[in-house]
């Protein structure tokens, strides 16, 4: 791990205790530290902290530019740097098991920051990472042995939901989102529960995250059983993606993240022994609900990243760049975007900060929250590159320059794991007290 560490940050030297109010300088300007308005870090945290911004700014950010670049087809050839990306990832060892080393107190902030930092290096090869965890973070979390035994960390992961006719409404399982009279339609995948097997068939969508590269799917799809087919009452399964029967579709062109390959899975009859059944129908509901609160809350932190990087690739040219004579931080409406730009990387990273350690802490996660810390996150990601393509002026929408890519990076996000609209639908719907309804009826 110590290949990719950094020197400590040259931001701010937090202190045992205030400095007495008579050694205070005459005009204080305080740095703020590489994680904002942060206190102290545990030590092994800190050390986490250094390793993947290291990691982030030395292999990331290089290999994520030269991907934006390339043909979907490009990105996922054997020759593409992605897989160098992949493998020098895989040295780290961030896996499921290494997460639960960390006392459960570190635990929260240590998830938070590693995925800020990724976010902060390519938000594409982020969401790649993270979606790789799912299929055995998830699996322990059901409290399953079977997935662990039977297929190594080191396969590459992705989470088949989404369907050409249905996106963002498959993480509605209780229809929260639909009109008066609104019907789910047709599934488009659907697997069939017989005595000791499952049987797939159908597709997932294009939007698939690593799903063109991926070894292992963690998939969600109505179930069909002696009493029919019900998509809100579905599966959620583990499947080997070189099972017969399993192909896939052709990698997606797309705006932004194109370092993360995305791709449609068909599924014709693909036969499973009944272990890899995760969730039976009666805990579809309570399935959907748990993923969707880990996704949401990984993306809070990785587009905290995203918006970071920008801020401060905006920070630095308003640095060097002179207009009127002077630094343009010195004119006041340049300090003034400055100043909102930090703002929301300080309340995106305090969000899903805060979040992930309330989910992790209490006994069941708030999937509410979790939306608040995507949809305020990725709305700001956008906001704040944006603000930074205006800084860098005519610069910002060259490709030369870094900031027009995270800002077609962080556009995707409003989109990804459930559209904003939608989660604040939901979200709301999940406000709701039942007691205050009872007393006021």
């Amino acid at each position: 791990m110590n290949e990719y560490a950094i020197p400590e940050s040259a931001g701010a030297k937090f202190q045992a205790a205030p400095l007495p109010f008579s050694r205070w300088d005459r005009l204080p300007g305080v740095k703020l530290g590489q994680v904002g308005a942060e206190p102290a870090l545990p030590e092994i945290t800190n050390d986490l902290q250094r390793t993947i911004h290291g990691f982030a700014e030395k292999v990331m950010r290089p290999i994520g530019r030269e991907l934006d670049h390339l043909t979907p087809e490009e990105v996922i050839c054997n020759t593409s740097r992605l897989w160098e990306f992949r493998n020098k990832y895989q040295e780290l060892g961030i896996t499921t098991q290494t997460l639960a080393t960390f006392a459960l107190e570190d635990l929260p902030a240590a998830v938070a920051i590693l995925f800020e930092e990724l976010g902060w290096g390519d938000a594409g090869l982020a969401v790649s990472a993270g979606v790789d965890l799912l299929p055995h973070y998830m699996a322990a979390k059901f409290g399953n042995e079977f997935v662990a035994k039977t297929y190594p960390e080191t396969l590459i992961g992705c989470w088949g939901i989404t369907e050409p006719d249905h996106g963002s409404d498959v993480l509605d399982s209780t229809g929260a989102i639909f009109q008066r009279g609104g019907n789910y339609g047709q599934p488009n995948c659907v697997a069939k529960i017989t005595d000791g097997k499952v049987i797939i068939r159908g597709q997932k969508s294009a939007w698939v995250s690593n799903g063109p590269i991926a070894e292992l799917c963690i998939l969600y799809c109505a179930a069909e059983t002696d009493k029919g087919i019900d998509p809100r009452r579905g599966a959620v399964l583990i499947v080997p993606l070189d099972a017969l029967g399993v192909s896939k579709g052709k990698p997606l062109d797309k705006m932004g993240q194109r370092a993360l390959p995305q791709g449609e899975i068909f599924f014709d009859a693909v036969e499973l022994d009944i272990d890899h059944l995760l969730l039976a129908p009666e805990d579809y509901n309570k399935g959907v609900y748990a993923i969707h609160a880990e996704a949401n809350a990984l993306m809070g932190a990785i587009f905290t990243g995203v918006a970071r990087s920008a801020y401060e690739l905006a920070h630095a040219y308003a640095h060097e760049r002179r207009q009127g004579g002077v630094p343009i931080i010195r004119h006041q409406d340049v300090a003034k975007r400055l100043f909102h730009m930090a703002r929301k990387v300080e309340v995106s990273r305090a969000i899903a900060r805060r979040v992930t350690t309330f989910n992790m802490m209490n006994g069941i996660p708030a999937l509410h929250a979790a939306m608040f810390s995507k949809v305020t996150a990725t709305q700001n990601a956008l906001e704040v590159s944006s603000d930074a393509i205006q800084m860098f002026g005519a610069n910002g929408v060259a490709r030369e320059y870094p900031v027009e890519k995270i800002f077609r990076d962080a556009r995707s996000s409003l989109i990804e794991d459930g559209c904003n609209e939608i989660l604040a639908i939901k979200g709301g719907t999940l406000l709701i007290d039942p007691e205050l309804l009872t007393a006021t009826a």
